[in-house]
């Protein structure tokens, strides 16, 4: 039997077991350099025998200090917040920081509640990369006394950074290629409407539309990022009569746009022969597609490391100075649009090749 007694074991137990004072126990754990060789063999051996997990959290409490991060991101499916994830781990590596990362899985009770257990945990600050507008949470946490840094959307905000992309160049430039291949009804197969990023790259549409002038655009929202949305979005699109159908679809998301050419296929359409379609975010649905995907491309990578960076200076730096970074998108082309002998364009500047 446990010399606790079942208990989940303390340091007044390892210090009772090993007989010696808590304060002993406490430089064990943390200073053992200043323990004997005889009491820190004591020590480790009643923390053995009890299987004694020291309280990481009081222990950042009573240093005044933690070198842990929470890191809360919108979808861990979509691979540009499993890049933003790795771009911070790798940061926070290089400062001798952990990251503990939280996925709302577009749930936003659960992001709200994930904001909560990183502020009871008082981690030295929060990456906070929100599903939509809403960011209560943050005044929140920030209440409280924790840091946090934005990731994939500002609002404006002056009292933290952010770190964003040009989401309406982004979808300027998507437009744009599709224009500048001729295509002249586009079609904008969004996802949900409160989404900053989805109304943000929608109004880059419209703008590369409206400068255009020959050009219309149809919008039609769904309720999720979601291959299934595209799907369902192309079927319709199928039963309408020919001069309804559009020649170009843009989306805001690479899996509702593998939705759409994967339907448009299986209904004998050609992609991009009768429907040029390019996506948003080259993640891993621009290459497991029935062809490969046109898309417009975010530095994850880069927006969770230099958001980190951001955080670390906030945590270090008493003269830290807030600010929002914005990071310009890239255009990538294959087949989707440029068709199966369309070379692709791995890093352009957002020019398309000339049409055929």
């Amino acid at each position: 039997m446990p010399a606790n007694g079942g208990r989940t074991p303390s340091m007044k137990d390892v210090a009772r077991l090993a007989g010696v004072s808590l304060g002993t126990v406490s430089h064990a754990l943390n200073k053992p350099e200043k323990v004997s060789e005889r009491s820190l063999a004591k020590v480790r051996a009643a923390v053995e025998q009890l299987g004694f997990v020291p309280n990481s959290a009081a222990r950042s409490l009573a240093a005044g200090a933690s070198r842990t991060v929470g890191l809360v991101l919108t979808d861990i499916d979509n691979s540009l917040f499993v890049d933003i994830a790795r771009g911070a781990e790798d940061q926070a590596r290089r400062a001798a920081h952990a990251l503990l990362l939280a996925n709302s899985d577009i749930d936003f009770n659960r992001q709200e509640s994930y904001l909560d257990i990183f502020d009871e945990a008082r981690v030295a600050g929060i990456l906070f990369a929100p599903m939509n507008a809403s960011l209560e949470g943050v005044d929140r946490v920030r209440r409280h006394g924790r840091r946090v840094v934005l990731v994939n959307l500002a609002q404006g905000r002056k009292d933290c950074c952010a770190v964003i992309s040009d989401e309406e160049l982004g979808g300027y430039m998507a437009a744009r290629h599709l224009i500048e291949l001729g295509r002249r009804r586009l079609l904008f197969a969004g996802g949900p409407e409160e989404f900053y990023a989805i109304k943000e790259r929608r109004n880059g549409a419209l703008r590369a539309v409206l400068e255009a002038g020959d050009v219309t655009l149809e919008i039609i929202n769904c309720r999720r990022l979601k291959s299934d949305e595209g799907r369902k979005i192309a079927a319709e699109i199928a039963n309408r009569s020919p001069e309804r159908i559009p020649d170009g679809i843009l989306s805001p998301s690479d899996r509702i746009a593998a939705g759409v050419i994967h339907e448009l296929m299986a209904r004998s359409f050609s992609v991009p022969d009768d429907i040029a379609v390019i996506g948003y975010d080259n993640n891993q649905f621009t290459t497991e597609a029935a062809i490969s995907m046109s898309t417009v491309s975010q530095d994850g990578h880069r927006m969770g490391s230099e958001a980190m960076r951001l955080l670390l200076d906030e945590i270090e730096n008493p003269d830290h100075q807030h600010r929002t970074l914005t990071l310009e998108p890239r255009l990538i082309l294959r087949e989707s649009t440029l068709g199966p002998r369309g070379k692709p364009l791995p890093d352009t500047d957002g020019r398309a090749p000339a049409p055929a």
